[in-house]
């Protein structure tokens, strides 16, 4: 029932009905438009007077253009040759059956009838469906101009221009080269610089103050300050955690709006997971919200769409939430299989501090909730189950954030798996290095480290860092810790719509370079409908690693991008062997049906999934101040 009611198939949901707010109604000629650059598939849906007929004839015409281009009788650049190509295959699928079947409604049909004039499909019909067509269309008759790049234009006025090898030979042509290089790298520091690090001596000395302002206000020094004890016992939440939240504003230490502290109180009263540890809280712009701290504060502050979801489903959070189908997946209790080789142990069920967006937020309540620590015999019990799976060659210990727990419980759980000689890398899932870094002691790292065995066991750690800006010298200190005992440090990343600018991920991974961790997950976030104000569209994460990533060194950029398939598990989003687009709803949102990562290997099942409409996400980008241009792109990414 989980997967019914979370609104995550589309084949389960009312098309006609959206969560995205995006304006409906659409006047006749707007409509016709679109058409503009292919007036032929006007024509043909003018002259149908049936469904079918119009099917029929779309399809001849669409195949007859593909292959023209792939004959090469439509002469265009190759490159949008190629996106010619993509974009007839997408039409093809979005008016075929089977597409119709998958979708659970006929997109063909939408736009027949808007064709037509019919007034009632027309005020169904959002601006966000007719751009995906408007730019379809330009994308089949190779008329996007993405062949020159989106940074070209920007290029130009700059004098830069590119490079033909054809033309120009030997060191004028390697100059030229590397003049055009460093023009891009020009273009891309003036993104970068948006995005402040916290390794940033000025953003440093910013936090000195601010970490003074809230150590008077808590009556603490510097050692009580960075003794993870006082972290943990000081965290913000429950009444008191919005009491002091309240204090701060009306001190005038912490610009807060309004909006969040009542938000913070309604998570509270209904039992809401929420919580900030005092040292995240220093992450923050005391004096400028939601300015350079957007990431910090959006993970933190629950915004009202979230709160009024979580409330709507308090009693049946169990289940509605439960996106990943947990309670499907666990063949014991704290255990979680989805995969041939790995499996999880949850050691610890809460964390020091709560994403808004966490996928668990259907089991964890709020920080140090009681009872999060299972009784040992549990553990015992899961332990016991790894022993007897001889598949599983590596463990993945989170929760929860496992690193909450003792150096003495954590030494134990490490004793017991190094017992199983099956298993040849023991990870730890832990956002400690973000929430309570401090707690990355010497001696932590010494119990971790000690369970390497060059050429049986290997220890690693994955994190969950989300922006340049919370990457800090604590972070730094801890990871360096952790590094001497010859442990990898991983990066998971949500890619959430509050990191997701031009460039964004980019400042993220280099900082991080910075300190000895490794980009590794690029997280599409799920599509948990309740956090629609962190999600973005899938072609947002493919442009940003065509677009953006692919500018840095490989070494830099080793992070994958994953959509994980409910009650399956990770799969690439890199092309057309993982997705299929399928269809267009009336407000604009892409259908795409995922390929598990099981296809090729065994038998299985589809997923399908309707995502954030571009046009939605592309409005909020502007109303935060980004340019719609630098993104424009965006819509050849199927």
């Amino acid at each position: 029932m989980a997967e019914e009611m979370n609104n995550v198939g589309a084949s389960t949901m009312d098309v006609e009905k959206s969560p995205w707010g995006l304006e409906r109604g659409i006047g006749h000629e707007e409509f016709l438009s679109i058409f503009n650059p292919l007036p032929r598939i006007r024509e043909i849906l003018e002259e149908c007077d049936e469904l079918e007929d119009a099917r029929e004839k779309l399809r001849e015409y669409a195949t007859e253009l593909l292959w023209k281009y792939k004959n090469y009788e439509i002469e265009v650049d190759p490159i949008d040759r190629w996106l010619a190509i993509e974009a007839i295959n997408v039409f093809l699928n979005i008016i075929s059956k089977f597409g119709e079947e998958k979708a659970g409604f006929s997109t063909l049909e939408y736009l027949w009838k808007a064709t037509q004039g019919d007034e009632e499909t027309l005020q169904l019909l959002t601006e966000g469906f007719v751009e995906e067509f408007r730019h379809l269309f330009l994308a089949m008759a190779a008329k996007t101009g993405y062949s020159k790049g989106w940074l070209s234009q920007i290029l130009k006025n700059e004098g830069i221009h590119f490079v033909d090898f054809s033309k120009i030979k030997g060191r004028k042509a390697a100059l030229m080269r590397s003049d055009y290089l460093d023009g891009i790298w020009k273009q891309m520091k003036r993104y970068l610089d948006k995005y402040p690090s916290g390794l940033d001596r000025k953003i440093i000395e910013k936090r000195k103050k601010q970490r003074k302002l809230l150590m008077d206000f808590f009556g603490v020094d510097e050692d009580d300050w960075f003794d993870y004890r006082w972290q943990f016992s000081n965290v913000l939440k429950r009444e008191k955690g919005v009491k002091i939240l309240t204090e701060l504003k009306e001190s005038g230490i912490v610009k807060i709006p309004e909006e969040d502290i009542e938000q913070a109180e309604q998570a509270v009263k209904y039992r809401i997971p929420w919580g900030i540890t005092p040292y995240y809280l220093h992450l923050w712009d005391f004096e400028n919200p939601y300015v350079h701290d957007i990431q910090v504060r959006r993970q933190v502050m629950p915004p009202a769409w979230y709160v009024e979801r979580m409330i709507e489903h308090r009693d049946d959070r169990e289940y509605y939430f439960d996106f990943m189908g947990e309670h499907d997946t666990s063949p014991v209790d704290l255990v979680t299989r989805r995969y041939v080789t790995i499996a999880i142990l949850k050691a610890y069920d809460t964390c020091p501090q709560i994403c808004v967006y966490c996928q668990r937020n259907w089991e964890v309540m709020e920080p140090f909730m009681p009872g999060s620590f299972p009784p040992w015999k549990k553990i015992e019990a899961a332990l016991e189950w790894f022993a007897e799976h001889d598949a599983m060659i590596d463990v993945l210990i989170t929760g929860g954030d496992p690193f909450v727990l003792s150096d003495p419980v954590i030494d134990k759980i490490m004793a017991r798996f190094a017992e199983m000689d099956h298993v040849a890398n023991i990870r730890w899932g832990s956002r400690i290095f973000v929430t309570v870094p401090m707690r990355i002691t010497d001696s932590l790292a010494e119990v971790l480290g000690s369970y390497i065995e060059p050429g049986k066991r290997n220890v690693s750690v994955s994190t969950h860092v989300e922006s340049a800006y919370e990457v800090t010298p604590e972070m730094a200190e801890a990871a360096l810790k952790i590094r001497k005992q010859g442990i990898y440090i991983y990066n998971q990343l949500v890619y959430q719509r509050s990191v997701s600018r031009r460039f964004e991920n980019v400042a993220l991974r280099i900082a991080l370079k910075k300190i000895g961790i490794d980009p590794y997950y690029t997280f599409y976030p799920k599509g948990k409908i309740e956090q629609k104000d962190y999600l973005v569209p899938i072609a947002r994460i493919v442009q940003e690693r065509k677009e953006e990533a692919r500018l840095l060194p490989g070494q830099f950029r080793p992070d994958e991008p994953i959509f994980n398939v409910p009650r399956m598990g990770k799969n690439h989003l890199r092309a057309w062997q993982d997705r299929e687009l399928i269809a267009i709803a009336p407000d604009g949102r892409r259908i795409y049906l995922m390929h598990p990562w099981e296809k090729g290997i065994s038998e299985t099942k589809m997923y399908t999934y309707p995502d954030v409409p571009i046009k939605e996400y592309l409005d909020y980008l502007e109303s935060i101040g980004e340019k719609r241009e630098d993104y424009e792109s965006i819509w050849y990414y199927y």
